[in-house]
């Protein structure tokens, strides 16, 4: 099990979180704009169309993180609505949930050129947005879909196959790793054991495994 040292915030944001949800949802809103207005990498701010910041309710049970934004969201502003998002659609429908009952979002917010891997200073510029986000939004477990994803959540040198499958932690909240839908796509063999981690997060969450 790997567990997350506390990282102090990039930014100045207060450290404190309101129990509130609507209170919460309205300081995602200001993290959002925040996050908008971003110019720290100037290769991803002078190519990108927009930013994605991340969709769902605050306080879910789960929450999806991936590594960073494709074409289809930076052209739509949204995380995971490409052929990788319809796959994990798929997944969620599966597990016996629908796509607004969890929060979907990346690490980094912006699309890297040609979707080449977040290099680490991208990475740690964008540290401090997720880390807020993941405040706010307040999820039960976290599932970082892909080894970029999961290195970047656990801070980690560790690949995908050492990760997923077994639970580890980030600042209390229990994580699941497994295999990035885009990854899939190419390697369908994979989905198998896929469905295999998913079903041990559903154990975990105390939800029916369909199919069992």
């Amino acid at each position: 099990v790997i567990t997350v040292p506390e990282v102090g915030s990039l930014f100045d944001a207060p450290a404190d979180v309101p129990d509130s949800a609507d209170a919460r949802r309205r300081e995602l809103a200001v993290l959002a704009t925040q996050v908008k207005g971003c110019d720290r990498c100037p290769e991803l701010f002078s190519t990108r169309t927009q930013t994605v910041f991340g969709v769902g309710p605050v306080s879910p049970e789960l929450c999806f993180v991936g590594e960073a934004p494709g074409a289809d969201e930076d052209r739509l502003g949204e995380p995971f609505v490409g052929a990788a998002g319809q796959l994990l659609n798929k997944i969620i429908a599966a597990m016996g949930l629908t796509r607004d009952e969890v929060y979907i979002c990346n690490t980094l917010k912006c699309r890297p050129p040609k979707n080449r891997d977040p290099k680490p200073d991208e990475t740690a510029n964008c540290r401090g947005y997720f880390e807020r986000q993941v405040e706010l939004v307040r999820p039960k477990f976290l599932c970082c879909l892909g080894g970029v994803a999961a290195k970047s959540v656990l801070n980690t040198t560790s690949g995908i196959m050492k990760l997923r499958g077994r639970f580890h932690e980030y600042k209390g909240i229990p994580v699941m790793c497994t295999f990035h839908p885009a990854a899939l796509l190419r390697n369908p063999d994979w989905k198998r054991d896929t469905w295999e981690d998913m079903k041990t997060l559903l154990r975990r969450m105390g939800r029916p495994v369909p199919g069992k």
